[in-house]
């Protein structure tokens, strides 16, 4: 285990200290290491939330499975509900679109790829790991982008959770990096979850929603709240589930 351990934080070391290509490469050799990816399922509304793997079945290669982020949409005509997965299979990046059935199974019906694939949004939301900064970029025509501010927040910002119905921004962050990098057990690295209301105004809010010193959760990368609840996601440690005040 503690072998294991090293060779991820020589990883991310590495990581840290190359350009674009060779992180890819690196990032494909860190995925090897771990087992195929899985999908779980998570009531935040119960009162003792327990994950519970989904079965997967259809043609889907579930040994190279790696997923990187879901979306969920229900159709209203006849209620089924479909989960978008981002897939990085090997040295691949694709969607995996599944219908959710009964209590516990994902039907795979389709993968999608495309060079040009991406979702449509009007803003684009950077973390500036480096300068503890959000980066705010509009779309313009012709498949530009246009900057329009950067909002200070104190942290490295890993992944960022756009609200749908509010618009508020949600990061996991890191709030000291290089102990990320040199990963010691015995002063192991903390977690933040910041959030920025209004960021399109003048003066946007950046609010602390959690934060721990790595003794509960190590290394947070992604946030995401659901009616009162928030789930935390950690690069090699484990999930949070906490209440929102």
């Amino acid at each position: 285990m503690w072998l294991q351990q090293f060779l991820d934080v020589q990883l991310l070391h590495q990581l840290v200290h190359t350009d674009i290509k060779h992180r890819l490469r690196l990032l494909k050799h860190l995925t090897s290491l771990r087992n195929p990816g899985k999908m779980y399922l998570l009531n935040l509304l119960h009162p003792k939330p327990t994950p519970v793997q989904l079965q997967i079945k259809g043609e889907l290669d579930l040994s190279s499975f790696n997923p990187h982020g879901i979306s969920v949409y229900t159709d209203e005509t006849d209620d089924n509900i479909y989960v978008f997965v981002v897939n990085h299979p090997d040295d691949a990046s694709q969607v995996e679109i599944f219908r959710f059935v009964a209590e516990d199974t994902l039907e795979h019906l389709k993968t999608i790829t495309h060079p040009l694939l991406h979702r449509y949004v009007l803003y684009i939301y950077v973390s500036d790991i480096s300068d503890h900064e959000i980066d705010v970029f509009e779309r313009k025509k012709g498949e530009k982008l246009e900057f329009i501010k950067s909002v200070d927040v104190g942290s490295s910002c890993d992944n960022i959770e756009v609200d749908q119905k509010t618009g508020d921004l949600w990061m996991g962050c890191h709030p000291n990096l290089m102990k990320m990098v040199t990963y010691d057990p015995k002063d192991p690295p903390g977690s933040e979850v910041l959030k920025i209301k209004n960021i399109h105004s003048e003066n946007p809010v950046v609010s602390l929603e959690y934060g721990d010193d790595g003794k509960v959760l190590m290394v947070s990368t992604v946030a995401t709240p659901y009616k009162g609840k928030l789930l935390i996601g950690s690069v090699f440690h484990k999930a949070l589930y906490c209440d929102l005040k």
